[in-house]
């Protein structure tokens, strides 16, 4: 058996602070062969992103690694010193950071970035050096490469500047890249686009990837192995066909029992209590035994240690080493069912009608401003949500899913059409009218501790809106209701003197939860609450968003592009591109007979948390247009694998294809 390209044994690393270290890294051992995707799953917290940091020697500088040992084709890259790692990183092994906006020099050019690399590790100048930028942006299919290199990263979208990380990694045919997270703030059509990216480059050049995300679908579609790892240590590996067929450790089983595809409408998520704990403690026994509804009397005292559990696995669970692992059941089945449908459905009237909104943004230029144009957000768009329903918005990125909520809400002030919330025209009430209507209209945004001001206590940002709309008799009315809603929401009302940062992401999207339901709302616009969260966290929340509907009969816009996420909470679903929606009906006709080509691409888009699962292939060329000048006809017309001549020409009508499922698209007519 050949020696592994990268061989981790006891890799300790400890972020030193005001008090007891962190322990971010406890004695982590792993390896990866030439050629093969390792895949690092868990939960945020874990210290995933912190194994990755070790590895390439760019750890914070309150990190410090203290033991093990990190050899990339037998050289110890923890002996060398920094000149030498200086030398490897880039060369011989790169790295794709989680968020690429970031990574990216703002006053640099691309091609100048590309070319920074080029240089450092190569003898290429001048002309050379331009033509192997050239030759790398086309190498990950950069649209119109040339053009782009002169460009500077806000004039690129997110798939984009991905694809940029990816070539200024590849500059020099590392043996070993390391992608950490590397798409998870993309759109489920540019994710496909990259990781075929990936497939395709590793195959071409032989690479080993390290594989950092907590997506499982993007582990099945890529990985050859996978390790779990919580609170710092690795709890299971596994070969991934095995590992998706029977999750060893009951961690693992956890995980895939969070994920909404696997649970199914109508039943409550097995979302894990609690959360990751922190690693400035001493652990005596199994880590993930407080939150573990198998744990054993020996786990709260002992530490597990691995073992052989058949076909290449090992996993660190007591369980393995007892008589007692029959106790440990399926996790990966939903538990009990809940009514995926609220009492207070009425399916006669509606609490929301949007006809024909329009949210356009003048572009001006020159000295007097002069309108020379407009960017069509949002044109022309109609819907209804139903009370006690969730209606399912889904698109990708700048197809307008926002504006339409903002200006519903009138958060953003619409150019045309008619807003009736309960019969009332949102967009024809005065400002004073609005504020005192804005109680039956709340919105919840993506990021929760963007959304709190992180000056203000909890309990006073809660109060903010009582006290806006004159809701409550006096202050101890209002204390009790903030209690009373804090309790609600699964928080304890002592967190009202804390500030936002002293919270995890899942507790602060539950107080932005909170805030919103605290002036009764009937509708809440939810704007992908959980798209930053992990798969666990965004159970919890989704689990809170339907009690609440079910207890409350409030009715859901719900803002995501997540399809997992639609199916299980939505019972409409509106497909919007480009400012438009294309095609909209009950959630399982949309989702399982779509009628649109772009609903058909977004659906094969989605990864399956599922090896042996392969989707057909419906990969869109391009990027979304630029809303300032949209295609003439059929706006999806330049993307679409099966346009005809009249597509460039017009809009298609609608066709109905049953009296709830609508899609505008001429191929039907």
């Amino acid at each position: 058996m050949s020696a592994p390209l990268l061989s981790v044994d006891g890799l300790t690393t400890i972020i030193h602070g005001g008090g007891a270290p962190l322990r971010a890294v406890d004695g982590l051992s792993f390896s990866i062969a030439a050629g093969e995707t390792f895949a690092l799953v868990g939960e945020s917290g874990c210290g995933k992103s912190m194994t990755a940091l070790s590895i390439m020697r760019l750890l914070p500088d309150a990190g410090e690694i203290t033991g093990g040992r990190v050899e990339l084709q037998g050289e110890d890259l923890l002996a060398l010193p920094e000149s030498r790692m200086r030398d490897l990183r880039g060369h011989r092994v790169a790295m794709i950071f989680q968020e690429p906006g970031l990574s990216l020099n703002p006053v640099m050019t691309i091609g100048e970035q590309v070319a920074e690399s080029v240089r450092r590790h190569t003898a290429l100048r001048g002309a050379a050096a331009d033509a192997r930028v050239l030759e790398l942006l086309d190498a990950v299919r950069m649209p119109d490469a040339q053009r782009r290199a002169t460009e500077y990263p806000f004039q690129l979208s997110g798939g984009m500047k991905q694809r940029v990380m990816i070539a200024i990694a590849l500059a020099c045919d590392p043996a070993l890249l390391i992608a950490d997270e590397p798409t998870t703030a993309l759109d489920v059509t540019v994710q496909a686009q990259v990781l075929d990216l990936l497939r395709e480059l590793q195959q071409s050049r032989g690479m080993a990837m390290l594989l950092i995300t907590h997506d499982l679908g993007v582990v099945a579609q890529v990985a050859q192995r996978v390790a779990v790892m919580y609170a710092g240590q690795i709890v299971e590996t596994a070969p991934v066909d095995a590992f998706f067929a029977s999750p060893a450790h009951p961690y693992a089983s956890k995980l895939f029992a969070s994920l909404p595809e696997r649970a199914g409408r109508g039943h409550t998520l097995a979302a894990i209590p609690g959360s990751v704990p922190r690693l400035d403690r001493a652990f005596s026994g199994c880590r993930f035994a407080e939150r573990c509804e198998v744990a054993l009397p020996q786990c709260a005292g002992t530490l597990p240690q691995w073992h052989e559990v058949g076909q290449g696995r090992a996993v660190r669970c007591h369980l393995y080493g007892s008589d007692e692992r029959g106790a440990m059941s399926d996790e990966r089945k939903a538990e009990s069912p809940a009514s995926s449908r609220s009492s207070f459905i009425t399916h006669h009237s509606s609490l929301l009608e949007v006809s024909d909104l329009k949210v356009w943004f003048p572009v001006r230029k020159g000295l007097f401003q002069r309108t020379v144009g407009h960017v069509r957000a949002v044109d022309g768009v109609s819907l209804s949500i139903a009370p006690g329903r969730t209606l399912g918005l889904v698109g990708e990125s700048g197809c307008g899913k926002t504006t339409v909520g903002k200006g519903l809400l009138r958060l953003m002030e619409p150019t045309a059409g008619r807003v009736f919330v309960d019969g009332m025209d949102f967009l024809a009430l005065s400002r004073g009218e609005l504020r005192q209507r804005r109680r039956d209209v709340q919105i919840v945004f993506q990021d929760p501790y963007a959304s709190l001001n992180p000056r203000v206590r909890i309990g006073d940002a809660l109060e903010e809106g009582l006290l806006a709309l004159g809701i409550g008799a006096d202050a101890e009315w209002r204390q009790s209701h903030i209690d009373a809603l804090l309790e609600e929401v699964g928080l304890t009302p002592d967190v009202k003197a804390r500030y936002p940062h002293e919270f995890s992401g899942g507790q602060r999207q539950r107080i932005a939860i909170a805030r919103a339901l605290a002036v009764e709302p009937r509708l809440i616009v939810c704007d992908e609450p959980t798209s930053a969260l992990d798969v666990s966290v965004q159970a919890q929340i989704l689990n809170l968003l339907k009690r609440l509907q079910r207890e409350r009969g409030l009715s859901y816009l719900f803002i995501s592009h997540n399809m997992a996420v639609i199916e299980y909470m939505a019972d409409e679903v509106a497909v919007m591109y480009l400012g438009r929606i294309v095609e909209q009906g009950l959630v399982d006709e949309v989702l399982r007979t779509p009628r649109h080509p772009y609903t058909q691409a977004l659906l094969a888009a989605v990864p399956a948390a599922d090896p042996q699962q392969q989707r057909r292939a419906i990969r869109l060329a391009g990027d979304l247009p630029s809303p300032l000048n949209p295609p003439q006809g059929c706006h999806f017309h330049p993307r679409c694998p099966v346009a005809m001549p009249q597509c460039r020409e017009r809009f298609p009508a609608a066709k109905s294809w049953s009296s709830t499922q609508v899609a505008y698209c001429h191929r039907h007519e």
